[in-house]
C-alpha cells in the first residue's frame, strides 16, 4: 500500500471538507421540508443528498485526523467532490429539476464551494511526502 505523509494543508483542506459535509448534510437531513419549496427541489432529493453526506463527513473527518494516508483514500475524495461538481451541473443543464433563481444559486454556490476545497485537496496532495517503506506499518496505528 501507497502511504504519503499528509501536508498540514491537506489536513487542513480535509477538516474543511469533513465539517462543509457535516454541516451541509445536517441541513439538508433536517430542513429539506423548508428548503423545497424556495429551491424548487424534492424533498427527498434534499434529505437524501444530506443524509449522504453525513457519513462521507465523519470518514473525511478521520482522515484529516491521520498523518499518513494511503495515496487512493486521498484519490477517493477528490473523484467524489469532482463526481459532487459534475452531478450539480448536470442537475442544472440535464433538466432533472426545474428549480428557482434560489434553486440554481444554491447549487452553483456549493459547486463552487465543492470546488475550492478540492482545489486546496489538490495543492495540499502535491505537497505531502511519500512514507518511507520500513514505517509505513507503523504510521497506520
Amino acid at each position: 500500500m501507497s502511504l504519503i505523509q499528509s501536508s498540514p494543508l491537506l489536513r487542513g483542506a480535509l477538516a474543511l471538507d469533513a465539517a462543509a459535509c457535516a454541516g451541509m448534510g445536517l441541513i439538508l437531513a433536517a430542513a429539506a421540508g423548508p428548503l423545497a419549496a424556495p429551491l424548487s427541489l424534492p424533498v427527498e432529493f434534499l434529505r437524501g443528498a444530506g443524509l449522504v453526506l453525513l457519513p462521507c463527513a465523519a470518514l473525511i473527518g478521520w482522515f484529516a485526523s491521520r498523518k499518513a494516508l494511503p495515496r487512493v483514500a486521498v484519490y477517493a475524495v477528490i473523484g467524489v467532490n469532482l463526481l459532487w461538481i459534475a452531478d450539480s451541473i448536470a442537475i442544472l443543464l440535464m433538466g432533472w429539476f426545474a428549480p428557482t433563481g434560489l434553486g440554481i444559486a444554491f447549487v452553483l454556490a456549493q459547486a463552487a464551494a465543492v470546488a475550492i476545497v478540492t482545489e486546496l485537496e489538490v495543492i495540499g496532495f502535491r505537497r505531502s511526502g511519500a512514507v518511507q517503506p520500513a514505517s509505513e506499518v507503523a504510521a497506520l496505528r
